[in-house]
């Protein structure tokens, strides 16, 4: 069985969702989008082919070439100072990258990268973490500033409000070449209202425990930049996840439900119009509702997508591995996709509660994600990394 990958294009209406459709251009499996996106008018069409998951058996893809387990290291470098709040020490060391038998290109080949120990968020943003952050500095998201009519040249002012990307699952089974099937770009979508303004206070009611949406990679770095932190390179957030196991598929090993039991949350059922919701959550779960890694972290598979630092490029990985053990890798110094050559993107991790087998499984720990670093979706979040 093929799915289509949520991370390519798929033609989008223009008329009045023109801006919609810019917003919504660059989702990662509906990473990403807000409205003062800017975009051209234009979109692609893009289907790529991936490795199947049986969700029922838990049948995991062709195996994984264990050959050069010598190269593999964790350090024994112990932590610096105190540990600090909410964090754990990655202590860092080197492994084998990305993913050769997930069938997504930008992520081959699998190459060799060495990383310094570094302190790591225990879990993704909270709500009442990044409330703390408002709070303390009035920062205003993305999401909930008003569109500057000169970034969207010809879309009517009346439609130029404040608003994000949310999920909405169509009532009846839909062609999954059409992302507008399921993705609405609703106003006043924003981490206070992450489907939208509900007409009361009390959208967050029961989610601060729950990762914050709605935050693009502006918002993320802001929060770090206050916190006195920094969004993780995508090298540490890969070996972090990986949580000292080599050439895993998955954060937590290499059967996708190990013991019968789901270890993350993703989509179960037929994407996107039916959720059997066998993990117990629909949307969002409380960070630390599944059991964490080996380096003590959670949610690094599924939940959300979480924003890394580096500038995206399918070709990366080719340069990476070319050039040999790559140390402390920062990314390339820009990006270029070419499904959307105007857009400047940044990588993301860890798939989201919508990655399905039918869609977008990018929950294996070695694939990549993108998103253009002004947009955020209902299932983007972050988390942050310090020296």
């Amino acid at each position: 069985m093929k799915h289509v990958d949520n991370h390519m294009l798929t033609l989008i209406p223009r008329a009045w969702v023109q801006m919609i459709a810019i917003l919504l251009a660059a989702l990662v499996g509906s990473s990403c989008q807000s409205q003062s996106s800017k975009r051209s008018n234009g979109s692609q069409t893009g289907a790529a082919s991936g490795a199947h998951i049986d969700h029922e058996r838990g049948v995991k893809p062709g195996p994984s070439n264990r050959s050069g387990s010598e190269a593999v290291r964790i350090n024994s470098t112990k932590p610096p100072s105190p540990t600090p709040e909410g964090m754990v020490w990655v202590p860092g060391g080197t492994f084998w990258m990305g993913c050769d038998d997930c069938e997504m290109p930008d992520a081959s080949p699998v190459h060799l990268a060495e990383v310094d120990g570094f302190w790591m968020d225990t879990t993704p943003v909270t709500n009442t973490q990044f409330a703390k952050f408002v709070n303390a500095t009035g920062y205003k998201t993305i999401a909930e500033r008003q569109p500057n009519p000169r970034d969207f040249p010809g879309v009517p002012a009346t439609i130029l409000v404040p608003g994000s990307a949310v999920f909405i699952p169509p009532l009846t089974e839909v062609s999954l070449d059409n992302i507008m099937n399921w993705w609405k770009y609703v106003p006043d979508a924003s981490w206070r209202h992450p489907q939208g303004r509900k007409g009361k206070d009390g959208d967050l009611e029961g989610l601060d425990e729950h990762p914050v949406v709605q935050v693009c990679w502006d918002d993320a770095v802001a929060y770090a930049k206050w916190a006195g932190k920094r969004l993780p390179t995508e090298a540490e957030f890969e070996f972090a996840a990986r949580g000292g196991l080599d050439r895993a598929h998955f954060a937590w090993g290499d059967e996708l439900k190990p013991n019968g039991k789901w270890p993350a949350n993703i989509w179960q059922g037929k994407f996107p119009w039916k959720n059997r919701v066998e993990d117990g959550y629909e949307r969002t779960s409380p960070v630390g509702a599944y059991s964490p890694n080996g380096f003590g972290l959670y949610d690094t598979g599924g939940n959300v997508w979480q924003w890394c630092s580096d500038w995206y490029r399918p070709d990366y990985f080719e340069k990476l591995a070319s050039a040999g053990t790559a140390h402390n890798p920062q990314g390339p110094p820009d990006s270029f996709d070419p499904t959307e050559p105007d857009i400047p993107k940044r990588v993301q991790k860890s798939g989201s509660f919508l990655c399905s087998d039918q869609y977008c499984s990018r929950y294996f720990v070695g694939s990549r994600g993108k998103g253009a670093a002004d947009s955020g979706g209902s299932n983007t979040g972050f988390r942050c990394v310090s020296n």
